[in-house]
């Protein structure tokens, strides 16, 4: 069990009721909050998908399930007794769990938790703004993810990673990660969500739809330039072949073999990391490699590199802010070294310019 809070803090607002069901405790806030996420909101067009769902269930049973002092859940203290303070040390317990005698911080997880909160907090409180108090204690926690970087890959590998995996009969993971890679998509996104429909329908024939699935938004991407050459000649070549298997629609990616969808229950990709862990293992690639650093993480340090501006890259990865995007762009000595190149080059020709004068 991990330490208690004081009881001072809850200001003595037991629930005694069952939990989930006494209106005003935080059991309740979260019960109102699931809710609402079969539903379209005025901030998301879709439902929530499963794995999002997973996640903030995880976040809600780390904090209901905590235990204070009194041996009471925390999930039974009513929201009008928590406080900025609360939530600081409720984090910081939260913070480290004990695996084999010694602690182990999983920030990425009570980082996650805490959001769920204050987005519950947020959502639930307009509803009823006489059960809240007028601050959100989870807001501006100033949270910090940790320092764990998602290894990308470079073209090359992810060239070797193709060829392999088309070699061991997977395919369509080859064609995943080229998705992944061209045009900046989640693994959700191109195993999940991306159906015949959505390349080159007949009333867009020259585009494909990339759907952002954490926002169940997305945007028409043309695949021909204002010459009519094609943009991505491989993927389309690729895409092609496969939507021609696909006369009455459904998911573009199937497993290979058996057709089958990629992802298992609750939209788990398991399958799809587990395979294209056999594979970059057999193309002899570097063993902190997964399929993610092919796709967005691999595709967007690239497209960086390339010279995109930072709008560009944002409309692309389909980013709302620089903040999230900057997660995907990997330091590289080859933007440093062409960042510095173009310094040393316009010092040449201001220096040429001042000789002409």
């Amino acid at each position: 069990m991990l330490p208690a809070f004081d009881s001072w803090r809850t200001g003595g607002e037991d629930a005694t009721s069952v939990a989930g069901v006494v209106v005003g405790t935080l059991d309740w806030m979260f019960h109102e909050y699931r809710r609402t996420w079969s539903q379209k909101t005025a901030k998301r067009l879709q439902a929530l998908s499963p794995g999002q769902c997973r996640v903030h269930e995880t976040g809600i049973k780390m904090i209901c399930e905590y235990l204070l002092k009194d041996g009471r859940r925390l999930g039974t203290r009513r929201v009008s007794s928590i406080d900025t303070a609360f939530v600081d040390d409720l984090f910081g317990k939260l913070l480290f769990k004990e695996v084999k005698g010694k602690k182990v911080e999983r920030r990425t997880t009570v980082n996650h938790a805490m959001k769920t909160a204050r987005t519950a907090w947020n959502t639930v409180s307009r509803a009823n703004p006489s059960v809240f108090p007028p601050k959100n204690p989870f807001e501006k926690m100033g949270l910090q993810s940790n320092s764990r970087e998602t290894p990308h890959a470079t073209f090359a590998e992810l060239a070797a990673f193709r060829a392999k995996a088309i070699e061991m009969g997977y395919p369509s993971l080859a064609t995943g990660a080229l998705i992944g890679w061209e045009l900046l998509q989640r693994e959700a996104h191109m195993f999940v969500r991306f159906v015949a429909d959505h390349y080159r329908p007949p009333s867009r024939p020259n585009h494909v739809y990339v759907i952002n699935y954490k926002t169940s938004t997305g945007s028409w991407e043309p695949l021909f330039n204002a010459k009519g050459k094609a943009l991505y000649p491989v993927l389309m070549a690729e895409l092609d072949a496969i939507k021609a298997l696909r006369p009455t629609g459904g998911l573009m990616l199937r497993r290979d073999g058996s057709s089958l969808p990629w992802f298992g229950k609750g939209e788990m990709l398991t399958q799809v990391q587990r395979i294209s862990k056999k594979v970059i293992m057999a193309a002899g690639l570097r063993s902190e490699l997964t399929f993610t650093s092919f796709g967005r993480h691999g595709g967007t340090t690239e497209a960086s590199t390339s010279g995109l501006t930072e709008t560009q890259l944002m409309q692309k990865g389909q980013w709302s802010s620089t903040a999230a995007m900057a997660h995907y762009l990997h330091d590289d000595d080859e933007a440093k070294q062409d960042a510095q190149m173009k310094r040393i080059k316009r010092r040449a020709k201001l220096a040429k310019q001042a000789a002409v004068k």
